[in-house]
């Protein structure tokens, strides 16, 4: 059988969509092109229903939904504070969003 364990021994780039859930990415100042854009494309185009964006500067989480060949339909984009919580075919997931610490000297925001 195929899973994460023996890709990661492997070591190839990507795994089937179907062994992804979810794909969290916590953005970084160099980042923020990359894992809002590039990688909400790929995931989206992949077929990855559960994609997670983390924003330690904005103090926001950004939940894509409705993955397609062009990306996402959709988002939703709130602050960080409570409870997130993520169903796949795995169970549910849950994210206390407001323990994450958020850059100080980042604008706060809106």
């Amino acid at each position: 059988m195929d899973t994460p364990r023996t890709r990661k021994s492997r070591n190839l780039t990507s795994c089937p969509p179907d062994l992804v859930e979810p794909a969290i990415e916590v953005v970084s100042p160099s980042s923020v092109r990359n894992d809002h854009e590039v990688k909400d494309k790929q995931y989206a185009a992949r077929g990855i229903p559960n994609h997670l964006v983390f924003g330690p500067r904005t103090g926001r989480r950004v939940t894509p939904w409705n993955p397609g060949p062009d990306g996402h339909l959709g988002r939703d984009t709130l602050s960080c504070g409570g409870e997130l919580t993520v169903e796949t075919k795995s169970g549910s997931l849950t994210v206390d969003t407001s323990r994450l610490r958020v850059d100080p000297e980042a604008p706060h925001p809106a």
